[in-house]
């Protein structure tokens, strides 16, 4: 998919007159050919030689095992050896990272158990109407809900069916609706109005009864809960010392996307990054696969967890199997003395496209189809709709304890012993026999004998990392990430050799791809157009800026197109440069350069005055020679004529460079958002209140590099 951006200004670039406009879109020219041909855009230099310079192949890696090169970096891998520092990279538990791990300790969130997050961080909704059930509602909050309810004009409401729920962060707002068509629809025609779009339940009272619970109940909205794991992934990208991991940590959570947006995601993503995709980004594919299938995270985000064999006896005769537990267990509840009855599904994002899940019981084959398709064999792996039907009920069973949280589900089984249990181990994966399909299943010709019950889906996961279209399929998709975006067949089958050999085994098809001739050819030299969340690590490393990787820089990374766990799809972000090239994705990524140069992102902060000397050499230095550092130092001088041209002219321009706020909207990437839950319509975000004047010649030149093609490339 390709990227499109949303202002509610006209304005995405505000520069007079307008021949510097005109300057500025000569200086992007060969970004856009990027567009149309990743390599056809190389640098003259590494065009016109047979192989790379010492320098050049330095920066590559650099720039293809991390997020860019920091000042001094350049030389400690000179002075290391770059095949020394491509094996250092490969063995990352042998390297010290304090520094990471002293910027990120204060984070509280990443160490806290699912459960933990549940109840320290809950969605407001969820805990008044537990209040309200336990009769433990104050009264202050039930007059700010009652008076809320009366807005809406609708006192009879029920929450389950016209739930609306809100998304916002600072990354961007969005709104997630559910429940009946007709609300929808009705909802959808309010918001065309511009003018008359105010939300009743925007209510001031309301939102400050909320907060004023929490603060005295020790509790925190669950925004802080996205917040934070954004934070660490910026922080450890910026900061690690152990840059292979930090990329191959954000290869595959892209690649097995989970949205953050949909319901418990939102609680579930913390464990998901730790404890799933963190210990295995470079270990065994097969290993990684298995945690992946059996992270609540994805279970919930793919449906899994409601999967459950129509042919199921989850109950016996006349008595229900373990009481209410089991029940909670197997995602039911009892609506009456008599029989279970549905538990209200979590699941809230409209842009699923399927139906809803709670009202019928039965195997769910979400999960099954997108293993195949896009975390091992690939679209033309060679499996049918036969063979998702039979994975599907291999996977049945596999689900969550209390995937709404511990206090709910405690509150559902009333049983001290069994709430207490709940409490702690919610949000847990764990393996439900009664609601296994037992039966002899097929898949891909291989006979997964009846009986099996958990072991039907690890053989599954066996069958598939171990397939020949798998081996291609991840070969293929790491070659486009790490090489080009048209990786040759010969290297792919190489590449995939290697994997296969290798047991699946990640550092040794990487270490097939980092010593491939390909890899390390000038055709492979900025090749590859960096995705937002690259330039942004890369550009306050390049400048050796500090950042406390807050949301004021994140909803930078997501206004030009890609928010941390914002993908809606499962495919996630595309990692070809057709999506990122565009005028208004280009045009935010140069108004990012010249806001990080002007130190206008709260949190974040680059000295360039550090890079032009003491004050009387400062002093002396004319705009060539300013021009000249900053562009040895971001581009290592490799820059076409071209590019050098335009930039000199806009540095002899007298005229300022003014970079707009964000207004109404902020844009979003890849038609994804980012966004985080909370029970109150979206507020308007800003960076900044006011437009921002760049007139400062040092300002200008390092924004203005920034935004060059040569920066924009890896």
């Amino acid at each position: 998919m390709k990227c499109k951006y949303r202002n509610s200004s006209p304005r995405l670039w505000i520069v007079k007159p307008l021949a510097a406009l005109l300057s500025i879109m000569a200086l992007l020219s060969g970004t856009f050919a990027i567009g149309v041909n990743a390599q056809g855009t190389k640098s003259e230099l590494a065009r016109a030689a047979t192989r790379l310079t010492e320098e050049q192949r330095i920066l590559h890696v650099l720039n293809r095992l991390g997020f860019g090169a920091r000042p001094g970096d350049v030389d400690r891998v000179k002075a290391l050896g770059i095949d020394n520092y491509i094996n250092q990279q490969l063995s990352p538990e042998k390297i010290d990272d304090q520094v990471a791990d002293a910027k990120v300790k204060n984070l509280t969130t990443l160490n806290m158990t699912t459960a933990e997050l549940y109840e320290k961080f809950p969605r407001p909704g969820l805990l008044l109407r537990q209040l309200q059930r336990r009769g433990d509602l104050p009264p202050d909050l039930a007059a700010a809900r009652d008076e809320r309810v009366k807005a809406q004009g609708n006192p009879g409401a029920n929450d389950s069916k016209n739930t609306v729920t809100e998304m916002k962060s600072e990354t961007g707002e969005m709104k997630m609706q559910t429940g009946d068509p007709a609300n929808r629809d009705a909802d959808k025609a309010g918001t065309a109005k511009a003018n008359d779009n105010v939300d009743p339940r925007d209510n001031q009272k309301y939102r400050e009864a909320i907060r004023q619970y929490y603060l005295q109940n020790g509790l925190q909205p669950p925004q802080r809960i996205t917040a934070e794991l954004q934070a660490s992934r910026i922080l450890r990208a910026v900061y690690s010392e152990r840059q292979l991991q930090e990329v191959m940590v954000d290869f595959w959570t892209n690649h097995f996307n989970v949205f953050a947006g949909k319901g418990a995601d939102r609680w579930l993503l913390v464990s998901y990054d730790r404890d799933s995709i963190r210990p295995n980004a470079m270990g065994k594919f097969s290993d990684l696969l298995v945690a992946t299938a059996q992270s609540p995270a994805m279970l919930f985000y793919l449906d899994n967890f409601q999967s459950v064999s129509p042919n199921a006896q989850l109950t016996g005769a006349g008595q229900r199997p373990g009481g209410p537990l089991a029940q909670i267990l197997l995602g039911q509840r009892a609506s009456n003395g008599n029989g279970p009855g549905p538990l209200p599904n979590m699941t809230n994002n409209p842009q699923q496209q399927r139906p809803q899940q709670q009202a019928r019981r039965g195997i769910n084959e979400n999960y099954a189809r997108e293993l195949m398709e896009l975390h091992t064999l690939g679209v033309d792996g060679g499996y049918t709709q036969k063979d998702v039907q039979e994975v599907a009920r291999c996977f049945t069973g596999w689900t969550i304890l209390a995937p709404r949280g511990g206090a709910a589900a405690a509150q559902a089984s009333m049983n001290g012993p069994r709430a207490d249990m709940l409490r702690e181990n919610a949000g847990r994966f764990f393996f439900n026999p009664r609601a296994h399909d037992d039966g002899e299943k097929t898949v891909l010709g291989h006979k997964i004998p009846a009986g099996g019950g958990i072991k039907d889906g690890l053989m599954v996961l066996d069958i598939l990392a171990h397939h020949p279209s798998t081996a291609k399929f991840v070969a293929t998709k790491l070659l486009r990430h790490l090489v080009s975006d048209n990786p040759s067949p010969a290297l792919v089958e190489r590449v995939a050799a290697a994997f296969t050999k290798s047991d699946g085994d990640i550092r040794q098809t990487l270490r097939a791809i980092f010593f491939s001739p390909e890899f390390n050819s000038p055709a492979a030299y900025r090749a590859k157009v960096k995705r937002p969340f690259e330039l942004a690590i890369s550009s306050i490393r390049t400048l050796g800026g500090e950042t406390n990787g807050g949301p004021q820089l994140h909803q930078w990374i997501a206004r030009m197109g890609e928010p941390l766990y914002g993908f809606q799809t499962p495919n996630g972000y595309s990692d070809t440069a057709e999506s990122w090239v565009n005028t208004g994705g280009l045009l935010e990524r140069l108004n990012f350069g010249l806001t990080l140069a002007s130190n206008r992102i709260p949190g974040t902060r680059v000295d360039l005055n550090h890079f032009l000397g003491s004050g009387g050499e400062a002093q002396s230095l004319n705009k060539t020679q300013i021009m000249d550092r900053f562009l040895n130092l971001i581009v290592d001088g490799d820059i076409s004529p071209k590019t050098k041209e335009a930039l000199l002219k806009q540095l002899n321009e007298q005229t300022a460079l003014v970079v707009p706020a964000i207004t109404a909207e902020t844009p979003r990437g890849n038609e994804s958002r980012a966004g985080e839950m909370t029970d109150a319509p979206p507020r308007r975000q800003q960076l900044a209140r006011v437009d921002a004047n760049i007139s400062d010649p040092v300002t200008k030149i390092v924004g203005l590099i920034l935004g060059s093609p040569e920066f924009q490339r890896q």
